[in-house]
């Protein structure tokens, strides 16, 4: 039968096996991380811990997001908030969250410094010049996390060799389509991406929902300072730390991320943002991607295959194979509830961000808030009209 094939057609046939084959290599290394992680020993290290906290405007959770932070099952530990203007609207709900635990240390801080285009990194370039303690946890204004994060993210420091920590994140929507795509895309595409990483080449990365280091660490890269025009400030704080003789880790612990609703525009510009920060950052990690979308490749396949039979085994495996993919790595191993509720949308979500991939190549601006930039190099520019 495939002596008359054409060869373009074998040629597809063949090359939709390729992400088939990434999705077993991710479901492996999905069950890797989370098996060896939970046989892990939690060291008892738990040293003073300033948690730095870069805020701009609100979003449906503020007050219990920050609120999990104060109710933490660890000894000393101080939070510092940075906002833009003392005008910002998130103000008020940060001295209703001083007033509500008094036995905790908190202060805020605005006016940070304009070193680089990025403005959460010069916010945290204040936070770290104002912060009490040797080891400083960042986390990003819309995280919320379990009373044991501490205790997790400062645990690997024990060994010195360890410079900078982050960890998954599962999604708290709103209803609404696009915010719930999103949330499935972080846990079911996303986070396993990272894990296939890390048994492959091993961590040089960071993870921006929270990241954890030490201010030796932040000297030897020159600070916080040194990346404030890069939009990917996870990526290089990882990286650089990793390029010094830091050890890059991913953590057990899972934190969550508010994912709130969105129009079809806004949605479209985040996820190219998302994807164009990715492909300028990391160029050839991001031309990797392409394994990952199994979508497009089983359709193309069905499309060419020789028989019905065949057709329907390429769409099948990839069904089969991203949907395990899904519930290993989002359900059993981050415990997402968006994607236990609307499993059905993963392949939705995958139709979409390969498009969204494709655009990505369109173009070196990208939207943040109200302002476009564009990127050479890794590093931000105001676009001026």
């Amino acid at each position: 039968m495939t002596l008359h094939m054409p060869i373009w057609h074998l040629t597809i046939l063949l090359v939709a096996l390729v992400p088939l084959g990434y999705y077993v290599v991710a479901i492996l290394a999905v069950l890797r991380f989370f098996r060896r992680e939970r046989r892990r020993p939690r060291p008892d290290f738990c040293p003073p811990v300033s948690i730095l906290k870069p805020v701009h405007g609100l979003d449906f959770g503020s007050y219990e997001n920050f609120a999990s932070f104060c109710r933490q099952n660890y000894a000393d530990y101080e939070i510092l908030y940075c906002v833009n203007e003392m005008s910002d609207p998130a103000v008020p709900v940060i001295q209703k969250i001083m007033a509500e635990f008094p036995e905790q240390r908190i202060r805020i801080f605005a006016g940070a410094e304009q070193i680089g285009t990025n403005r959460k990194v010069n916010n945290l370039a204040l936070l770290t010049k104002e912060a009490r303690h040797e080891f400083l946890v960042q986390s990003d204004a819309d995280v919320r996390v379990d009373p044991d994060y501490l205790r997790e993210m400062l645990a690997p420091f024990a060994d010195p060799v360890v410079g900078v920590v982050s960890c998954f994140y599962r999604g708290i929507t709103q209803p609404n389509l696009f915010a719930e795509m999103e949330a499935i895309g972080a846990v079911s595409d996303f986070a396993p991406s990272a894990m296939v990483a890390d048994w492959v080449e091993g961590v040089t990365f960071a993870l921006g929902a929270s990241v954890a280091t030490r201010k030796t660490w932040l000297q030897k890269i020159g600070g916080y300072e040194s990346f404030a025009n890069y939009l990917a400030d996870d990526y290089e704080i990882g990286y650089r730390v990793h390029k010094v003789g830091g050890k890059a880790l991913l953590s057990r612990e899972v934190v969550w991320t508010m994912f709130p609703a969105l129009s079809l525009r806004e949605f479209w510009e985040h996820q190219v943002r998302w994807a164009r920060t990715t492909r300028l950052a990391r160029p050839a990690s991001f031309m990797g991607l392409i394994v990952t979308h199994g979508l497009p490749f089983a359709i193309a396949a069905a499309l060419v295959a020789p028989a019905g039979w065949m057709a329907a085994a390429y769409l099948g495996a990839y069904l089969v194979l991203r949907l395990t993919l899904a519930w290993v790595a989002g359900i059993w191993g981050i415990g997402d509830q968006v994607l236990r509720r609307k499993w059905w949308l993963v392949p939705i979500r995958d139709a979409v961000h390969f498009i969204v991939w494709l655009s990505s190549f369109a173009s070196n601006r990208v939207k943040w808030g109200d302002t476009e930039y564009t990127i050479e190099h890794g590093q931000m520019r105001e676009v001026t009209s």
